[in-house]
């Protein structure tokens, strides 16, 4: 999951950033205001640490800024102003929780995971793959208008995938959002929910696995248009190899009419000649083996 981190103050938002790194998250860190109103609306973001002092522009304007430009992802407000009148400016600018510092950074990290787990406000009444439909206002999930029974967890993980396409999702990760707090699982309970989702899956009649497995980082959600464009790639590079071999012109016979001079000139020239041909296929037929090996393991 990846949160963008506002702090003027070098020193906290070297500690906190270090702090969130530990726990498997992705992080960028600004210094003001200006430039973090710029990376929020040019990246995708899950959650945003805004701190309300900020030089240039700050963080109550910019948090109602983006809130009035229809922006939904959740915001945490970091203040060393313990004033009620400054947490209900924030609050009423759109923020979703407020910490004052000094703050406990379990607690910390506790309300980021709280506010990543409920999200903003719900974007869509349902998310889709291909035939498969997840109804988030009643929590129900069908696949061919046939209904799944899944588990509290197992819906969790498939809401958490849906709502993030193309993301890599660490083990970690999943267990920080789709697990409550109290609970401290090892990481083979990620496999096994994940295994149990794809099983129920496809007794629905999904033949195709939407769940891709990133060896060695984690899981995301399968793009089915990549995945059918990568195949036609990999039958064109395959076609395309095969075409190359055939058309190796043969060896020509030398006409018995020219001197042996002559003839070994023109075996030489064309020995080189293939020689030239044959370095330009290899080149060729090696880039596209690459190509083939690249998209195997995509």
């Amino acid at each position: 999951m990846k949160i963008l981190l506002i702090e003027d103050n070098r020193s906290t938002a070297s500690t906190l950033s270090k702090l969130l790194v530990e726990h498997h998250y992705v992080v960028d860190v600004t210094n003001d205001g200006e430039t973090g109103l710029k990376l929020a609306k040019a990246y995708n973001y899950n959650l945003i640490l805004l701190d309300v002092l900020l030089p240039g522009l700050d963080g109550i304007s910019i948090c109602r800024q983006l809130r009035s430009e229809g922006y939904e992802v959740p915001i945490l407000m970091l203040t060393a102003l313990d004033d009620s009148i400054n947490r209900v400016m924030g609050l009423d600018a759109g923020a979703d929780d407020y910490v004052i510092k000094p703050f406990n950074f379990l607690e910390l990290i506790a309300r980021v995971r709280a506010l990543l787990r409920r999200g903003r406000a719900i974007l869509a009444e349902q998310l889709t793959w291909e035939n498969l439909k997840l109804d988030l206002k009643n929590r129900e999930v069908t696949y061919n208008e046939k209904r799944l029974h899944l588990t509290p967890k197992e819906y969790g993980l498939l809401e958490l995938l849906l709502r993030n396409p193309q993301r890599i999702l660490t083990r970690t990760a999943i267990l920080d959002l789709v697990w409550p707090v109290g609970e401290f699982p090892g990481e083979e309970a990620v496999t096994t929910q994940i295994k149990g989702l794809r099983r129920k899956l496809k007794a629905a009649g999904m033949t195709k696995d939407l769940i891709e497995t990133v060896y060695g980082l984690g899981y995301r959600l399968k793009d089915e248009r990549e995945r059918v464009g990568n195949e036609d790639i990999r039958k064109s590079t395959i076609e395309n190899s095969k075409l190359k071999i055939q058309k190796f012109n043969p060896f020509p016979i030398t006409p018995p009419s020219q001197s042996h001079t002559e003839a070994e000139t023109e075996v030489l020239a064309v020995v080189a000649k293939m020689r030239e041909e044959f370095k330009n296929n290899l080149r060729e037929q090696m880039e596209l083996f690459e190509q083939a090996i690249a998209l195997t393991q995509t």
